[in-house]
């Protein structure tokens, strides 16, 4: 146990002290909100171009409805011959709008010509001023007296309230969509995390037989301490990385939320003081999401991610580091790592589709399954599911993670000083028989 301990240690300290880790994981957050909001802010900014759409009404009925935007000028184009004629005397026309006939009996007697790929909000406020128009033409052709009353207080909208209650009488309000979010959130987590440093792992062991290091290494330490010790190092590194993270989110949002206190001119010490809460909770919406989240036990899923966390990639690092040492270039290593591939995106699949059923059959038997249960497990907890079902896949994760561990130690201490030839399966197979 003293020298897996070194080992961990010198695998954990050699990669948070690299300049790119530290990089990574303080600006991560920041990039990751940099890459949700900026697009949209992009989106949102206008170009200040304003497209010239000629109409041609053969029925004299419809041109006057439409009005000009701010990216489009409507303009009457009279009694214009075919789009092709008035294209060639006219060309600063983006769009060329033509209809034929009445679109009561004729829907289809509407059409948009233009030289480019015409633009999607141009064909919706196409679509929306002429079907309110004519939805308006049918309803008084049934000549029903204050129809547009009756229509207009017939229509009821309903939003049914979920309530949760808890084990002491308390109800509190909940939401399905939250809690499906909340989960994926998770799975997509540790799905990165085990692929991100599981590969870590096997990249430290073949560079590492690459280099020859490990011959000197095995010399005064056993492999399977040597394995052990890098699988729980970069581990450590990995739970490190997350609960960093995890501060550094809370901190930009409370960050978030005194901004928006003082740009909404409440007083500088009280938002100082209340923080995030204090800016936001005046908005209907974030008040009832305030309190949607309040009804999740945070604790109690972040218990079960870390215990996830740790099955999961113990299960798959041990086999990262098995076919690292088994292998003398990452060229080598693909044909193993297909079929850990498929079960990693198997099990991401497997964890959306069970958001809509979280106790169906599929979540269920993944869930129980170690090589899917990190992943689609963490899609069911936010649901509250019974702990006998989390007790038995955590069971079963972590029997199968030392399995696993046994396993690939056999391979690791017989290909981690194997040099210059390929193995194949057989050859794998009876090196975990010796």
């Amino acid at each position: 146990m003293k020298k897996i301990g070194i080992v961990t240690k010198r695998e954990y300290l050699r990669r948070v002290n690299k300049k790119s880790f530290i990089f990574l994981t303080l600006f991560a957050p920041v990039l990751f909100a940099a890459l949700v909001f900026v697009p949209l802010w992009l989106s949102s900014i206008k170009s200040g171009d304003v497209y010239e759409v000629a109409i041609v009404d053969r029925t004299d009925k419809y041109a006057s409805l439409f009005k000009d935007t701010d990216k489009f000028h409507f303009v009457r184009a009279g009694d214009a011959g075919s789009p092709d004629e008035y294209r060639e005397n006219n060309s600063g026309i983006f769009a060329f709008l033509e209809i034929t006939d009445d679109l009561l009996t004729n829907q289809k007697a509407v059409t948009l010509y233009s030289e480019k790929q015409i633009p999607a909000d141009l064909t919706r406020e196409v679509n929306r001023t002429l079907s309110q128009y004519l939805e308006n033409e049918k309803r008084a052709s049934f000549n029903i007296p204050n129809l547009d009353e009756i229509i207009k207080n017939s229509r009821v909208n309903i939003d049914v309230q979920t309530i949760k209650w808890g084990k002491d009488g308390t109800v509190t309000e909940s939401s399905s969509e939250i809690a499906s979010a909340i989960g994926m959130v998770f799975t997509l987590i540790i799905y990165m995390f085990i692929l991100m440093y599981g590969a870590m792992v096997m990249q430290g062991v073949m560079e590492e037989k690459t280099n020859r290091i490990v011959e000197v290494m095995v010399s005064s330490v056993r492999p399977f301490d040597l394995m052990m010790g890098k699988i729980i190092g970069i581990g450590l590194v990995g739970l490190t990385q997350v609960f960093i993270w995890c501060i550094l989110t809370v901190a930009l949002i409370s960050v978030g939320g005194l901004f928006w206190s003082v740009g909404s001119g409440q007083d500088t010490a009280a938002a100082m003081q209340v923080g995030l809460q204090a800016g936001i909770s005046d908005i209907p919406e974030v008040t009832s999401l305030l309190t949607k989240l309040h009804s999740f036990n945070f604790v109690e899923i972040i218990i079960y991610f870390v215990l996830f966390f740790i099955g999961g990639y113990i299960s798959y690092a041990s086999l990262f580091a098995a076919i690292g040492a088994a292998v003398d270039s990452p060229e080598d290593s693909q044909q193993f790592m297909t079929p850990m591939m498929a079960f990693l995106i198997f099990a991401v699949y497997a964890g959306i589709y069970s958001v809509q059923n979280p106790d169906g059959p599929l979540a269920f038997w993944c869930s129980l399954i170690p090589f899917t249960s990190p992943m689609v497990m963490m899609v069911r907890v936010p649901h509250e599911i019974p702990f006998w079902q989390v007790l038995i896949s955590l069971v079963l994760l972590f029997a199968s993670a030392v399995f696993l561990v046994w396993l690939s130690a056999k391979i690791y201490r017989v290909g981690i000083l194997m040099y210059g030839k390929k193995p194949g399966i057989k050859e794998i197979i009876r090196w975990a028989k010796y």
